[in-house]
């Protein structure tokens, strides 16, 4: 009897055991499932950010304007980026020529002088021959004419000069008409898809704005990229202007300086 009510009694303390830990181990997990689960949904939701991060960065600025440009349509896209191409072509090609019309004048006046004085004429030509410049050029005529007088060389100085003047403007009135017609074609672009949308809205009957909102956007595209283009070309525009004017003054002064020069051969012969 007491064998068997010993073997009941551990029977009973392990069963009393065994309810309390399922009882602890029901209630801890739900706990644990309850904590977990806040953890979860933020790891999911920084993993979701982190993605979301990860492809703003990969999405540079040139991925997204191109992506815009596409937007536009083939249309007057094409024409904006037409005035784009042509009008930076004739831009970097007079910031090339006027880099390279761009002499030192002082140096120049110099040589012609000191040549002028030890060799004549013929030296002072020779100088403006080997310098390249429209300054140079210039100083050429007016030497070649001073066995005229001093009025014919003169004259010589600011017809050439003159000449000069028109080839450094060469093209430029090209990348102002670009200037102007970009920003137009996008207005142009715009009022179009306005009239377009206005249509879908009259066909449909009813003011629906997913309807029509995609046609707006497309619309309003072509007029921020004509108006990019415009700012662009309008930078180089002036920079040339700016270029042609410090040629130009410079021209104008050493030109003086040329006819005073030949006045003083002149009395010293």
């Amino acid at each position: 009897m007491k064998r068997l009510f010993s073997i009941l009694a551990i029977t009973s303390l392990m069963m009393f055991g065994s309810v309390q830990a399922q009882d602890s181990t029901q209630t801890t997990e739900p706990a644990a499932v309850e904590a977990a689960a806040p953890a979860a949904t933020e790891e999911v939701a920084t993993t979701e950010a982190t993605d979301e991060e990860a492809v703003a960065e990969e999405k540079s600025f040139t991925q997204e304007l191109k992506e815009r440009f596409i937007q536009g349509g083939p249309g007057f896209m094409g024409i904006v980026l037409l005035c784009l191409i042509l009008g930076l072509a004739i831009a970097i090609e007079r910031i090339i020529y006027l880099n390279l019309s761009t002499t030192n004048s002082k140096k120049l006046i110099k040589d012609v002088e000191d040549a002028l004085n030890s060799g004549g004429v013929n030296a002072a030509k020779e100088v403006c021959r080997n310098t390249s410049g429209p300054v140079a050029s210039i100083f050429y005529q007016g030497l070649d004419r001073i066995d005229h007088g001093i009025e014919s060389a003169e004259k010589a100085v600011v017809s050439y000069g003159g000449v000069q003047m028109g080839q450094l403007e060469k093209n430029v009135s090209w990348i102002s008409l670009f200037i102007a017609l970009a920003p137009m074609l996008g207005f142009m672009g715009t009022v179009i898809g306005m009239i377009q949308a206005f249509d879908k809205i009259e066909a449909a009957g009813n003011m629906d704005a997913s309807l029509v909102a995609g046609g707006i956007k497309v619309a309003l595209l072509t007029t921020v990229f004509g108006l990019i283009v415009a700012m662009i070309l309008q930078i180089f525009y002036n920079y040339i202007i700016a270029k042609i004017d410090s040629i130009v003054n410079d021209m104008e002064d050493a030109s003086i300086s040329l006819v005073d020069i030949l006045v003083d051969y002149k009395n010293k012969k």
